[in-house]
């Protein structure tokens, strides 16, 4: 490690020892099945039902980033559906679709726009070699134009009965559960970076540890 992760190290270290062993344990236990090879956008959700139960699912299945774009719709949490998810997720907000596209992008994130349609990819088809980002609209609007449009490949959850699609949320516990699955039983390099964990760790027990900023000032 170098000067400035052997200082995180040791501030982390020092602000474990102020919660108890359990808690600890957990934390290095959950962040072992963490990723950011995998990653959720969410454009103008405005049921903020939905939008608490995908937090939910995201940390569950060890997706570390949530991205939410909020052109027409304000992105609202319930804190009893959500259950404290967003306390141990990273969420990213954006005003324009581009703007979220563009950094995914840069980011080295393949753009995938998930739709019902023949001509999209089925979900168990999609190619998982690279870094994803999933696309959600709204249940009754769908994805913007601009969004379809820049999307690298589009992707259908198969469906075999009347109704023609899923609640939003269900459809990305579809989408999660399918993909960290297959990644799981995979040879791809699908974990944080020691840099990344290490941050992540730091950032996690410093929302743990009551005054964690006057306590590090007093780190020698």
């Amino acid at each position: 490690m170098n000067s400035e992760q052997d200082k995180k190290q040791k501030v982390l270290e020092h602000l474990f020892s102020f919660v108890s062993e359990h808690k600890k344990q957990k934390m290095e236990q959950v962040i072992d099945w963490r990723t950011r090879h995998l990653t959720v956008v969410l454009e103008d959700m405005f049921q903020p039902h939905n939008a608490s139960a995908v937090l939910r699912s995201c940390d569950i299945l060890g997706v570390q980033d949530l991205h939410v774009v909020e052109s027409r719709n304000p992105f609202v949490l319930m804190s009893g559906v959500a259950m404290g998810a967003s306390k141990w997720l990273d969420m990213h907000r954006y005003r324009n679709i581009l703007d979220c596209i563009n950094k995914l992008k840069k980011d080295g994130y393949r753009i995938v726009a998930t739709m019902p349609g023949d001509s999209a990819t089925p979900l168990p088809d999609l190619n998982i070699t690279t870094k994803l980002a999933l696309f959600f609209g709204s249940e009754y609007s769908g994805l913007s134009q601009a969004m379809m449009e820049q999307a690298d490949e589009h992707v259908v959850i198969p469906m075999f009965g009347f109704t023609e699609s899923f609640n939003v949320s269900v459809s990305v516990a579809i989408c999660l559960q399918n993909i960290m699955t297959r990644l799981h039983d995979s040879k791809i390099k699908w974990r944080l970076t020691e840099s990344e964990r290490q941050n992540l760790l730091l950032q996690w027990v410093r929302k743990a540890v009551r005054n964690s900023e006057a306590i590090e000032l007093q780190i020698p």
